[in-house]
């Protein structure tokens, strides 16, 4: 017991951190796929994302897939990095801000959003090993 949470305190760190690049892969590449490997199975994740997207609702992890693969055929990102932020250690919750800056494929129109993941994280058990991941379940975007 104790060397299981002595475990979960040295790797905490990696979990998140191994999450936050997977969520800049994503939208770096366009990468939609990628995306719904950090979405809940069987939750909904809220999205609010400002106008030229103008999107705000309550989807599945399946509707949230189609929504940014059309988002990422319709505009490049050209910058997307994370704030650093490192969540407290017992937390289960955290919010990971971005910026992303990305273009209109169509008019080549730029637009730069603060973005903001809202994660939870999940623990499973497998066997005789607990694993936790990172789970997103909001999604919120400010234009800069």
């Amino acid at each position: 017991m104790v060397k299981t949470i002595l475990t979960l305190l040295v790797t905490f760190p990696l979990f998140i951190a191994t999450t936050t690049q997977n969520i800049e892969k994503a939208f770096l590449q366009n990468n939609s796929k990628m995306l719904l490997t950090l979405l809940p199975a069987k939750s909904h994740i809220n999205i609010s994302l400002p106008a030229p997207i103008s999107f705000a609702d309550q989807v599945s992890n399946q509707q949230a897939y189609f929504l940014f693969k059309k988002i990422f055929s319709s505009y490049s990102t050209f910058e997307f990095y994370s704030e650093r932020q490192k969540p407290a250690r017992q937390s289960d919750r955290t919010i990971l801000k971005a910026r992303w800056s990305f273009r209109d494929n169509k008019n080549n129109n730029q637009y730069v959003f603060n973005i903001f993941f809202y994660l939870i994280r999940i623990e499973t058990q497998e066997n005789e090993h607990k694993q936790s991941t990172w789970k997103i379940t909001e999604i919120k975007a400010e234009k800069i």
